[in-house]
């Protein structure tokens, strides 16, 4: 079972404001458990929306549409991708966390399942996908 941790953005992270080194060094500490326990796929911080864009689909066009992007509270600020047994292990996990913008700041991250190919109805369609993941190794 694959679990993202999703960090939410805050104004801070939006306004591209680094990280202290302490609240690196726990991170650090925390993925490090993880790559040890190998449950670890890939952990990344995001940059700020402004030098993202997003697409909108609507009546078959597609729009581009530049950031920043006005609420913060519904933006990504960085992930974590996990593989483990059990929600119950991930949900462990989780709560082991770092606090995302240190221990006296707010801030807030969602854990959200991800689908395998077994979820979906069998079909070529899902056997075109299985075949690319097989040929990534």
């Amino acid at each position: 079972m694959r679990f993202m941790i999703i960090v939410k953005a805050t104004a801070a992270s939006e306004a591209g404001e680094m990280p202290e080194p302490s609240l690196i060094a726990a991170m650090g500490a925390y993925h490090e458990e993880l790559a040890q326990a190998g449950v670890l796929l890939d952990a990344t911080g995001l940059q700020p929306s402004s030098k993202g864009w997003r697409v909108r689909y609507s009546d078959g066009k597609r729009t581009v549409i530049d950031g920043p992007f006005a609420e913060s509270k519904e933006l990504i600020a960085g992930y974590t991708l996990i593989q483990v047994r059990s929600r119950d292990e991930a949900m462990e996990w989780a709560r082991r966390f770092p606090a995302p913008f240190g221990e006296h700041a707010d801030g807030e991250i969602e854990v959200r399942q991800l689908f395998g190919l077994d979820d979906f109805e069998a079909g070529p369609e899902v056997e075109r996908f299985r075949k690319l993941q097989e040929d990534r190794g």
